[in-house]
C-alpha cells in the first residue's frame, strides 16, 4: 500500500448490493474466485491507501447479503424496498445511505466514491489514483466517471418515432447530417464503465450524482469487466487469474 498524498479528506466508500438481480440470481453473493463476488469490491477499499479516510458502507435491501458480509470496519445500511427495484437509481440508494449516517451518526463526508460490486478484477491504483486526481480538481468539477472509448458514435445514431429514421444528433458544430460523414471526422466517443464514480458530497444538494462538470478517468477496455450475464462472468475469471 502507498502513502496517501491527501490528508484530512473524509471518504464515504458506498458499495451497493441490491438482491434482485435478474441476469444472475443473488449475483453479489455469488461466489467468484472463492469468494462472495461483493467481498472483492469491499476489500479493494480495504487496500486503498485512502482506506483510513473512508467509511465504507454496504447498501443493501437483503437481510441475507447483509449476514454474508463479515468484513470488519464495513457498515450495513439497509436499504428500503421501494428504492430496490429495477427501475431505482443510483441516486437514490445514495441519498438514503448519506441521510441514515446524517441522521444516526452526524457524519458527513467530502466525497462520495461508488464501488459497483459487478467489477471484482478492479485494480487499488485505479481507485487511488481517481481519488487523488479528483480531490486534486474537486473545486472545478462536480463528479468523476471512468470511461472506455468505444469505436461506435452515437453521430450515426438513430430512434424511430412513428415508423420514420430520426437521428439523434442532427448537427455536429457547423456540420448539418454529421451521420453522413466520415466517422474519422467526428469527436471521439466514450462509454461510462461502471469501474469507479466519485462525486462531491455537496453535489446531492442539488438532487444530482453527476452535475454538470464531469472529470474523465479514461481506461482501456479491456481492463473492465464488467458482470452482467454468465458469459461477462467467465470472461472476468479468466481475466482475474490471469492478474494473480
Amino acid at each position: 500500500m502507498s502513502k496517501p498524498r491527501i490528508k484530512n479528506l473524509k471518504i464515504l466508500t458506498i458499495i451497493p448490493a441490491r438482491s434482485g438481480s435478474k441476469g444472475i440470481p443473488h449475483k453479489n453473493i455469488k461466489y467468484f474466485n472463492g469468494k462472495p463476488l461483493i467481498e472483492w469490491s469491499i476489500l479493494q477499499a480495504k487496500q486503498s491507501c485512502y482506506f483510513n479516510f473512508m467509511k465504507v458502507v454496504v447498501s443493501t435491501d437483503s437481510l441475507e447479503y447483509a449476514s454474508i458480509i463479515k468484513q470488519p470496519n464495513v457498515e450495513i445500511v439497509h436499504r428500503p424496498y421501494e428504492i430496490a427495484q429495477d427501475n431505482s437509481i443510483d441516486i437514490d440508494f445514495i441519498q438514503h445511505t448519506v441521510q441514515y449516517l446524517k441522521e444516526t451518526q452526524n457524519y458527513e463526508a467530502d466525497i462520495i466514491l461508488q464501488l459497483r460490486p459487478t467489477q471484482p478484477c478492479r485494480k487499488v491504483k485505479d481507485i487511488d489514483c481517481c481519488i487523488e486526481l479528483f480531490n486534486r480538481q474537486r473545486d472545478k468539477y462536480d463528479s468523476l466517471r471512468s470511461i472506455v472509448k468505444i469505436e461506435k458514435t452515437p453521430y450515426k445514431m438513430y430512434k424511430i418515432e412513428n415508423n420514420n429514421l430520426v437521428p439523434y444528433l442532427k448537427n455536429y458544430g457547423n456540420i448539418d447530417e454529421p451521420y453522413n460523414i466520415c466517422r474519422q471526422d467526428l469527436p471521439d466517443s466514450y462509454l461510462h464503465n461502471g469501474y469507479i464514480d466519485i462525486m462531491n458530497y455537496s453535489i446531492l444538494k442539488q438532487n444530482k450524482i453527476s452535475g454538470d462538470n464531469i472529470l474523465p478517468y479514461i481506461m482501456e477496455k479491456t481492463d473492465t469487466y464488467d458482470i452482467d450475464t454468465l458469459e461477462d462472468w467467465k470472461r472476468a475469471e479468466i481475466y482475474f487469474n490471469k492478474l494473480i
